[in-house]
């Protein structure tokens, strides 16, 4: 199997979710409070469906486990990674995730969830929060009890096309009026620090995980060094943006025709703006924003003609 795996988009609804997803990208959303767009996912509870070849209807997960040589033969149990695209239409809440030795021990052998964001979109003035003020664990709890928020919160502005790495142990927000590619370890733990003493459908109060929460909080805050690099070769300008323990992640703007050599086991692909065609051993597939594909192992060489973006990442 030497072309693209396009994968069927899974999407999750979320008391912070809105319709920006069908907006932008066209997808038929299953309500109004459509948070996440599970893009490229073997994770259990939102598994992507192959669309297209050989595999068409099976799922991530069910190659995985049953068609290694497509991802380079790995020794993960798990497929590594998870891509999704989140629409804050309202904030999210305050949040942490656990680093994989805690995960595995407390969460059932999940893995931890160190993510990154692209911004695809925001509205004027947008912010996250990343991070806090906390000097020690002792000044965290202090500060979470008394609920001083605006004193413990670090509010950062954000801008299209910005780049944020979060690694386990960083609270961190999405906040209202965001629109995210988002690149992580395949893992849906979370645990909530403050949820804004919002009421879900239900009529209750969101729960919170405050001693989890405190204890995987890296204290003090240190903003992730990131050494974003831009090259420029025919037809494409690439722009790296983290290469780390869990993945490497780029864009690519694509202007005319590029060539590209598959250099990774497998390269997980986003098309966030624009159209072209993606072509292989002289077989063409069209691809438009909103497409998501896996180029397999046996992608050795392939070119890419149009003018679109793409957010790329592989382990």
């Amino acid at each position: 199997m030497n072309q693209p795996l396009f994968l069927q988009p899974i999407f999750q609804e979320r008391i912070w979710g809105g319709t920006a997803l069908k907006e932008q990208f066209g997808y038929p959303l299953p309500s109004e409070n459509t948070g996440e767009c599970w893009a490229i996912s073997a994770h259990p509870n939102g598994p992507s469906i192959v669309k297209n070849g050989p595999f068409k209807g099976k799922t991530l997960i069910e190659l995985w486990d049953n068609h290694p040589e497509l991802f380079g033969n790995q020794k993960e149990q798990v497929f590594p990674l998870l891509t999704k695209i989140l629409d804050a239409n309202a904030d999210l809440s305050v949040q942490v995730h656990p680093n994989d030795d805690y995960a595995d021990k407390h969460e059932n052998g999940e893995l931890g969830k160190t993510e990154c964001w692209y911004i695809i979109d925001c509205k004027p003035g947008a912010e996250l929060i990343y991070g806090h003020t906390a000097k020690s664990k002792e000044e965290l709890v202090s500060l979470i009890e008394a609920g001083s928020w605006d004193q413990f919160l670090r509010r950062v502005p954000v801008a299209p096309g910005d780049f944020f790495y979060v690694p386990s142990g960083t609270i961190h927000a999405l906040c209202e009026g965001t629109l995210v590619l988002e690149t992580q370890q395949s893992s849906d733990t979370t645990y909530r620090v403050y949820d804004y003493d919002r009421f879900d459908h239900q009529g209750n109060k969101r729960e919170l995980h405050l001693q989890k929460a405190i204890d995987v909080s890296t204290v003090p805050h240190h903003d992730a060094k990131q050494n974003v690099h831009i090259e420029s070769k025919p037809g494409v300008e690439i722009t790296s943006f983290i290469k780390e323990k869990y993945f490497s992640v780029y864009k690519w703007e694509i202007d005319g025709r590029a060539e590209f050599t598959q250099d990774q086991p497998f390269l997980l692909v986003s098309i966030i703006e624009g159209n072209g065609k993606i072509t292989i051993n002289n077989e063409s597939n069209s691809i438009v924003k909103g497409d998501h594909f896996i180029l397999p192992t046996q992608t050795e060489q392939f070119t890419i003609e149009g003018q679109l973006k793409a957010i790329v990442s592989h382990i």
